[in-house]
């Protein structure tokens, strides 16, 4: 069975990956939930394409295992500014096999975006090896800047929750987590359903009636079983992608279901063009298909159950080690989230 208490989050060094922390720390904080956070390196590059700061020799597993030490305990002093215990781990080897293995074991995986190379190219890189579509469990990824590079501020309360809906399985777990989501924080949730352009359609009106109605019937549920959240229903035209983006813009989080291979994914981790995880500038939640497809076997016999997929245990999944660190001075961490969100108050 999956944990359904501990979070966790990796960090490489990067502004980037410190922010994410931060999210994670505050979340877990709100929640009841525990927190671990992990630092991934490759030898001989590590320098290159694993960290994001400037670190000793390539090819030097000690320097590198320092490195690392000294990464999560910045992490690990962001945690304990939020008033929450971190656990550390470090990876070698190739993050995105081992992070796909270690999400059979947590509630949720958050990472940040928008560094420079580092841990978040590996992991978002391709929709081939990405962990948003593979993991077994949720991903969150959070944007450290928009496109123009501007740094976005996080709100430690977050108010406003926006979920993509459709009609497949993975739609409607998205659903689901988004409306659990909300009511954890008490916050709004608006619920956004794309549907092609039918300006000049024959039956237009008759049309939207149907997709309006098909909408209706899909937050039913929700709205029994989340009788005091407030649910904000539109219907949106032209492409999800596009509607989920411009939502970024005005809520803490966007939730979103991922299929895996082809069919949305493409549009979620595709081009820059259109990827929802390059241009969000908000926290994106994504539902991976392997989570939906071990939640759902469980339907017939546990209705509502979370997932359950074969956990393992750190033992059995190559690269990772526990490595307790002491924390940096409650200054480094002041100092750091000054750097990542001058607007914190």
């Amino acid at each position: 069975m999956i944990n359904d208490k501990a979070i966790l989050v990796g960090v490489d060094g990067s502004h980037a990956s410190y922010k994410a922390t931060w999210w994670a720390a505050n979340y877990a904080k709100h929640a009841g939930l525990t927190l671990q956070i992990v630092c991934a390196y490759s030898l001989p590059s590590y320098a290159a394409v694993s960290f994001d700061a400037t670190y000793t020799a390539m090819g030097d597993d000690n320097a590198a295992h320092s490195d690392a030490q000294e990464i999560l305990s910045k992490a690990k002093a962001i945690a304990d500014e939020q008033g929450v215990e971190a656990a550390t781990l470090i990876v070698t080897g190739d993050p995105a096999s081992v992070f796909v293995e270690l999400s059979r074991n947590y509630n949720l995986i958050v990472i940040g975006n928008r560094g420079k190379g580092g841990l978040a190219e590996r992991l978002l890189g391709t929709t081939s090896s990405s962990l948003p579509a593979y993991a077994y469990c949720p991903i969150v990824v959070v944007p450290y800047t928009d496109d123009d590079g501007n740094l976005m501020h996080l709100n430690n309360t977050i108010t406003k929750v926006a979920v993509g809906s459709d009609e497949s399985k993975w739609g409607l777990k998205a659903l689901d987590i988004a409306a659990d989501f909300a009511a954890c924080w008490d916050a709004e949730l608006d619920v956004l359903s794309a549907v092609p352009n039918l300006k000049g359609v024959d039956g237009e009106d008759d049309v939207m009636k149907s997709y309006e109605d098909d909408l209706e019937v899909r937050i039913k549920p929700l709205q029994e079983s989340h009788p005091n959240l407030k649910i904000n229903k539109r219907i949106v035209s032209g492409p999800a992608v596009s509607a989920l983006t411009k939502a970024s813009y005005d809520h803490d989080v966007v939730v979103v279901g991922s299929r895996g291979r082809g069919g949305f994914t493409g549009l979620l981790l595709g081009s820059t063009s259109q990827g929802l995880l390059q241009h969000a500038v908000g926290p994106v939640y994504v539902v991976p298909r392997k989570y939906v497809e071990a939640a759902e076997s469980r339907l017939d016999t546990v209705p509502s159950s979370p997932a359950e997929v074969p956990t393992k245990s750190l033992e059995e999944i190559a690269g990772v080690e526990e490595v307790p660190v002491d924390k940096a001075e409650p200054e480094v961490a002041k100092e750091i989230e000054k750097t990542i969100d001058p607007d914190r108050q």
